[in-house]
C-alpha cells in the first residue's frame, strides 16, 4: 500500500504543475483576447490565426485544469447526496471512491479510448486549419484531448487510493 500511496502522490504534484503552469494560460488568454478586441474595433484588423489561437488556449485551459480541479475538489459534485450533517466522514468517502470507480474512470476510459485515433488521424493527415490565415498543427490540439483526459484518469486513481488508505485508517 506504501508504493501506491507514493505512485498517488506523484500524480497529485504532477497535477499541480500542471494546474499552476495552465492558469498561466489564462493570462495569456485574457491579454490575447484584449489584444484582439482592441484590433478589430478600434484599428478594424482582426487575425483569424489570433482568434484561433484564443479558441486552443481556452481548449487546453479546460483541459489540462481538470485533473488540478479534481485535486482540489473543487469539481461539481451532487449536493443532495454530498452535502450536509446527514452523511459522515465515512460516507464521503465512499461515495467518492463510488464515483471514481463507476463514473469518473469509465468516462474518462472512454474519451481517451475514443480521441486517440481522433488525434492520430489529425496527425497523419497533418491537418491545419479550414480557414484562411488559421493555425497549422491542429492534431497538438486533438492530442491534447486525451492527455487531459489520462491525467483526470489518473487524478481519479490517485484519488481513490488516498480514499482507500484513508478508510483503512479510519476503520
Amino acid at each position: 500500500m506504501r508504493h501506491a500511496s507514493k505512485a498517488a502522490e506523484l500524480v497529485s504534484r504532477l497535477n499541480e504543475i500542471i494546474g499552476r503552469m495552465t492558469a498561466w494560460l489564462v493570462v495569456a488568454m485574457v491579454g490575447l483576447t484584449l489584444y484582439d478586441v482592441v484590433m478589430r474595433y478600434l484599428f478594424r484588423s482582426g487575425s483569424v490565426a489570433l482568434q484561433e489561437l484564443e479558441w486552443h488556449l481556452f481548449a487546453l485551459v479546460i483541459l489540462f485544469g481538470t485533473g488540478y480541479t479534481f485535486k482540489h475538489g473543487d469539481h461539481v459534485r451532487i449536493d443532495l447526496f454530498y452535502a450536509g450533517d446527514r452523511v459522515s466522514d465515512r460516507q464521503r468517502l465512499l461515495i467518492d471512491i463510488a464515483g471514481n470507480l463507476f463514473f469518473l474512470l469509465p468516462f474518462a476510459t472512454l474519451i481517451i479510448w475514443s480521441s486517440v485515433p481522433f488525434a492520430y488521424d489529425a496527425f497523419m493527415r497533418a491537418e491545419v486549419s479550414p480557414n484562411p490565415g488559421g493555425l497549422s498543427q491542429r492534431w497538438l490540439l486533438k492530442a491534447a484531448i486525451p492527455a487531459g483526459f489520462v491525467l483526470l484518469a489518473l487524478q481519479g486513481i490517485a484519488d481513490t487510493i488516498k480514499g482507500i488508505i484513508e478508510l483503512m485508517r479510519k476503520h
